[in-house]
């Protein structure tokens, strides 16, 4: 976090209990914060008696506010937000008191990952031994739950991870996102308002995070009169059904509606102590009055579904409104459901009810968990990870939500967890076993030729061939000498050849890819009567899934460029080289359009985002060498040309993507161009930064086809120079181009781009020709026929031989037909 702090409004709702307020004012006061940045507001919900002058009294330089209307703890929140002016809204029941690091550790969590607009608090009782919250978790009919509630705190043993909602008695979020996916719903009163908001913001794109140092102590009020207690199980099942309804995806709620209304009713017959279906009971709803007695905790259930349906009219819109915003699927988010079939009370009567409506509703089927999923790469997983440790990680994200999935790295692993996959570093004999473990493994790079035991296992295999990696040693390979070049791009094309004997599926960047990799399939006889019979477009085959971008759009947490690296200042105009400098590249055109652009553009700023890679087994290039010598020939760097020596961490990029004008990739006229697919494109458009690029591959048409930036024609310095300007010096087109660049990234967030390989491991099969011995025999054998001794060709030269009397030529061509016969 950097040093100028945020401003952080801080929310309390008092409902007549000042003295309890009070005190969680005084513990605001003591938190390690600047007091400048910290803004407290305290909302009064019509306490009808002395609490507003008692707070106005004790509490000076508190904003308060007094409401003539009780709205409710969601109702009273959201009129606190309203009134906030903080970057960030923290959320505190007055009943509650901070550990002086609350808010820094939340802040801390939302300042550097920006994914995560939510932070959820550990709450603790209120002597600090046992938990209130660490968890979340939520049965299929809306009911939420506190998980592992009453146990001892687990302290450093816990662990930050993905909640479906935070608590709230204590969370702290974005303002802006706050604001921009609604707040709480005022209509709730209370209870569940904090699982339909977390629900809300899993759906559009959004990560709530529970953040184990970030601590309120909390103290309960518990004693409730029946009065209230039906009251309560109003609001539960009415704000329950309100949150399924709004939220579940179309197929999803026609499945969990109708079991969720019934058990609704089910439930309050059971907290009534009643069963209707006893002989006697039956007997006296005939004999006696139309009016029958019932216990309150029966009609709260009745009520609570007659209100839902008086409500339908409302919901309507508000599902509208929140369906047409989502960014993720409900099997992204039903994984954080946690415990989706609980059945919340332990009645014997509501169980057997639970069980039928389950089991009659195919309520296990939504919630089932998938296949067990190995994806392994041999890139560095670290959170200075490249372009293949980035896929597999999103890969094995993705897969996550379904599937019981292991990421692993055969060459480093450090800094990086996830709670809903294990991540971590294997070697040979752990990843053998792993392979035993999955049902379908998932790979990159070289692993087949280094692990045999993925080409020898009967496992599902699904080959990420989105990078030739065969053609790329034809540049990089170069520095080695001749020799040793020929050698490894021949390595090279055999370990990809290997694993496209053995894959069952393949997935590919682009569409040009997989023309690309089809010839190649076809050479090695994996074009087959078995593998057309079953496909015969061959998507079954080989699928395009390409380099994705975050559905969570990128924000900037701190400044990382325009006035913190010495030479660039805050009113420059930087260009930013957004990867690593590879040989295949041409970042030396880029240098002299740089010096020519300079006379026009005096405050250009050339950024090179990273010169070493992370992975240790990637060596400096020849081509980052040069890239250096040539900056310090023309006198650019440090005044024009910057590089950043090391790599910058995949969850901070996009404070450098956002403070850059213009994104650039410029490359050589190589094979390699015309088959590739830069990453770090996708990254300008994630952050919707036009793009400055070398004509050649998909991404340049698809820059020139909807206008997101410039594409030039490659070693050509003059239209390099004339494209940079044209995007500097015109703000209005360089406006253009980042509005056509919002218009089109959509169709490149991950939850997308994976769809094929989600689909398959929904149902993945072996490859049908790998099942079949004989078309086994044939893969990696393409027979050439052979004619006979004499065929019609060689016959009618040899009658025009003995014609001409030539013997000693029939001799010689009889000859040379014999030897090749016998080879």
């Amino acid at each position: 976090m950097s040093e100028a702090q945020p401003k952080v409004s801080v929310v309390t709702v008092n409902y007549r209990r000042p003295d309890d307020t009070i005190a969680c004012i005084e513990g605001l006061r003591e938190l390690d914060w600047p007091a400048d940045q910290l803004e407290i507001i305290v909302v009064d919900n019509a306490s009808g008696d002395e609490s507003v002058d008692r707070l106005r009294a004790a509490a000076p330089g508190v904003q308060l506010l007094a409401l003539h209307e009780n709205t409710g703890f969601a109702g009273g929140c959201n009129r606190g937000a309203a009134a906030a002016t903080g970057d960030y809204i923290a959320f505190i029941n007055n009943d509650a008191r901070p550990d002086p690091q609350w808010l820094r550790a939340a802040v801390g969590v939302l300042e550097r990952l920006s994914s995560v607009a939510c932070v959820a608090c550990k709450v603790l009782d209120w002597d600090g031994n046992l938990t209130d919250f660490t968890d979340g978790g939520a049965a299929f009919y809306g009911h939420g739950f506190k998980l592992n509630v009453g146990v001892p705190d687990p302290g450093d043993a816990d662990t930050p991870h993905d909640v479906l909602f935070p608590h709230g008695a204590a969370m702290v979020i974005d303002a802006t996102v706050f604001r921009d996916v609604g707040g709480f719903d005022d209509t709730y009163f209370m209870f569940f308002e904090d699982v339909d908001l977390g629900w809300r913001l899993w759906l559009f794109g959004y990560e709530v995070r529970y953040v184990p140092s970030s601590v309120v102590f909390h103290r309960h009020h518990a004693s409730m009169s029946e009065v209230a207690l039906w009251r309560e199980n109003y609001l539960l099942e009415r704000n329950a059904l309100f949150t399924i309804y709004k939220n579940y995806d179309d197929e999803n709620l026609r499945t969990l509606l109708p079991p969720s209304l019934a058990l609704a009713i089910r439930r309050g017959v059971a907290l009534g102590g009643d069963d209707p279906h006893s002989l006697d009971l039956q007997r006296s709803a005939l004999d006696d009055d139309e009016r029958q007695p019932a216990h309150k905790a029966m009609l709260a259930s009745a009520f609570a579904v007659d209100a839902f349906v008086e409500h339908l009219p409302r919901l309507q819109k508000e599902r509208r409104a929140v369906q047409s915003l989502r960014r993720r699927s409900d099997a992204d988010i039903l994984r954080l459901f946690r415990l989706p079939l609980h059945a919340n009370i332990a009645h014997p009567y509501f169980v057997a009810g639970f069980n039928a409506a389950v089991d009659a509703f195919g309520v296990d089927d939504v919630f089932h968990r998938g296949r067990r999923i190995l994806v392994a790469s041999n890139d560095t997983i670290s959170p200075t990870m490249a372009g293949p440790a980035i896929r597999a990680w999103q890969i094995a994200q993705a897969l996550s939500r379904e599937h019981d999935v292991e990421l692993v790295s055969t060459t480093a692993c450090s800094g990086m967890s996830h709670p809903d996959f294990r991540v971590r570093y294997v070697a040979a004999a752990e990843l053998r076993r792993l392979i035993d473990w999955c049902d379908v493994i998932i790979f990159q790079g070289f692993l087949m030729s280094q692990h045999p035991a993925i080409a020898r296992t009967d496992k599902v295999v699904v080959v990420d061939i989105y990078d030739p990696f065969h053609l790329e040693q034809l540049e990089q390979a170069r520095d080695l000498g001749a020799d040793k070049r020929r050698k490894e791009v021949h390595a090279a094309t055999g370990v990809l050849n290997q694993q496209l004997e053995r894959g069952d599926f393949f997935t590919c960047a682009s569409d040009k890819q997989r023309d690309f990799w089809l010839g190649q399939l076809a050479a090695l006889g994996r074009i087959n009567p078995a593998t057309y019979d079953a496909d015969e477009g061959l998507h079954q085959l080989i699928s395009v899934v390409p380099f994705g971008i975050s559905e969570v759009p990128p924000r900037h947490t701190r400044p990382a460029l325009k006035g913190v690296v010495p030479g660039i200042g805050l009113d420059d105009k930087v260009v930013l080289w957004g990867g690593g400098v590879y040989n295949w590249f041409d970042p030396l055109t880029l240098l002299y359009a740089i010096d020519k652009l300079r006379a026009r553009v005096p405050e250009v700023r050339l950024y090179f985002l990273g010169m070493h890679h992370p992975n240790p087994h990637v060596p400096e290039m020849s081509m980052a060498v040069e890239t250096r010598r040539l900056a310090d020939e023309l006198g650019l760097t440090g005044t024009h040309v910057f590089f950043n020596e090391g790599w910058v961490e995949y969850e901070d990029r996009e404070n450098y993507l956002l403070e850059a004008d213009v994104g650039v990739s410029t490359h050589l006229d190589h094979v390699e161009t015309e088959f590739s697919f830069r990453t770090r494109i996708l990254d300008y458009f994630w952050a919707s930064v036009p793009v400055v690029a070398t004509d050649g591959d998909s991404l340049a048409e698809l820059i020139a086809r909807h206008d997101l930036g410039v594409t030039v024609p490659p070693q050509d310095v003059d239209a390099l120079e004339a494209a940079l300007y044209s995007l500097l010096a015109d703000a209005e087109r360089n406006a253009q181009c980042r509005r056509n660049i919002a218009g089109v990234k959509d169709d490149f967030r991950w939850s997308k781009v994976l769809s094929p390989l989600l689909d398959f491991c929904r149902a993945p099969v072996r490859a049908p020709d790998l099942l079949d011995p004989a078309m086994t025999e044939m893969i990696g054998r393409v027979d050439v026929p052979r004619a006979g001794l004499v065929g019609r060709d060689t016959f009618a030269r040899l009658t025009e031989h003995l014609r001409r009397g030539e013997w000693r030529e029939i001799v010689k061509k009889l000859r040379d037909r014999m030897r090749a016969l016998l080879q």
